[in-house]
């Protein structure tokens, strides 16, 4: 395989790229109502929604939504910080399990990393295994400054690449409680080492070689340089590809803001990536527990696997039977929620 072909099914092509329709920055904003409902999943009657912002520990103003129960009752909730999946945006997967886990009792927070979304931060588009992290905190900042919220009781839930990006936020920030990675990538393992570590160190050095010298093409011109697009199958792609196709490139999914739907991460986004591998520390998010949902049938159950032995107790790692890795964006009847609120009710008791 071509070494341009393997970096279009690494993370760096999971969300291919281009350049158009990059959002701009994004206020805070009055609370949602049915018109102006941008999500691609129907509004829930059971919660109440708030569109919000928040700086990270960088200056970048982060967007996002903010579901609370209807009936809290003026108590101060258990809550939830909701990231990911890598590449899209509040309005799908992470802002579905966010409002669901909101109907079941809990005050939740779905946000856009940083340079994604509605969120801050320029060039648009890129991402850092160091500032995505600190997104994470960021929203765990917020959510403890809010009176619906008990500031002792925060989990955190992870979706895919941000799944990653939780556990690394988590093994550093003690306030969070418990912790779940569903359907998780590390992001830094597999820009690094390509799928199932099969890139060579020749084919790592090539890339960086080429990759380091675009941060001149960029700076001589003044411009982010983005990748082509890879938002139209061609036929013959790996069948986790034509998943990520139907999430992101049909009305299922697609959004305009998310990179993963015809967007783009910059050429350069991979080099932090490429050198500082996020998972060094899982096994410090002990004693709080950490809990791992993946499908059967996902392309991406290793990861999962293989943080869950890394990990220290408490832990459980939980396989979904038949399910993929883009199932657990959105099929309710595969996400397992009943585990999700039995998990954080258990853990972010008062």
């Amino acid at each position: 395989m071509a070494r341009r072909d393997l970096l279009k099914i690494t993370g760096v092509g999971l969300a291919a790229a281009g350049a158009a329709s990059l959002a701009t920055t994004a206020t805070a904003q009055a609370q949602s109502t049915a018109a102006d409902w941008d999500k691609v999943f129907p509004k829930s009657d059971k919660v109440d929604h708030q569109k919000v912002s928040f700086r990270n520990r960088y200056g970048i103003t982060l967007s996002g939504d903010l579901y609370l129960p209807k009936n809290r009752a003026g108590q101060a909730l258990a809550a939830i910080v909701v990231g990911g999946p890598f590449g899209a945006v509040k309005e799908q997967s992470s802002g579905l399990y966010a409002q669901i886990m909101a109907e079941r009792g809990f005050a939740t927070l779905a946000f856009d990393g940083s340079f994604t979304g509605e969120s801050g931060g320029e060039p648009r588009n890129i991402a850092s295994p160091d500032i995505n992290t600190e997104d994470f905190s960021a929203a765990v900042d917020y959510l403890g400054l809010r009176p619906e919220v008990d500031r002792e009781r925060i989990g955190m839930i992870g979706v895919c690449g941000w799944g990653g990006f939780a556990l690394n936020a988590v093994a550093v920030d003690k306030r969070v409680k418990a912790v779940v990675a569903s359907t998780m990538y590390d992001m830094t393992r597999v820009m690094s080492k390509g799928y199932n570590d099969s890139v060579t160190l020749e084919q790592r050095t090539q890339t960086l070689d080429r990759l380091s010298r675009q941060r001149w093409v960029d700076v001589a011109s003044g411009n982010t340089v983005y990748q082509q697009p890879y938002n139209v199958l061609k036929g013959g792609e790996p069948q986790f590809l034509v998943d990520y196709h139907d999430y992101y490139m049909t009305p299922r999914g697609y959004h305009k803001r998310a990179v993963n739907s015809g967007n783009a991460w910059s050429q350069t986004t991979p080099l932090s990536f490429m050198n500082m591998p996020i998972l060094t520390y899982i096994a410090e998010i002990s004693p709080r527990p950490v809990l791992f949902v993946h499908g059967e049938k996902a392309h991406s159950r290793y990861f999962a696997e293989t943080a869950f032995a890394a990990a220290a107790e408490p832990k459980e790692l939980m396989i979904i039977p038949g399910a993929s890795h883009v199932d657990l964006y959105d099929q309710v009847d595969k996400i397992p929620f009943d585990k999700l609120e039995s998990f954080f009710g258990q853990h972010l008791s008062a």
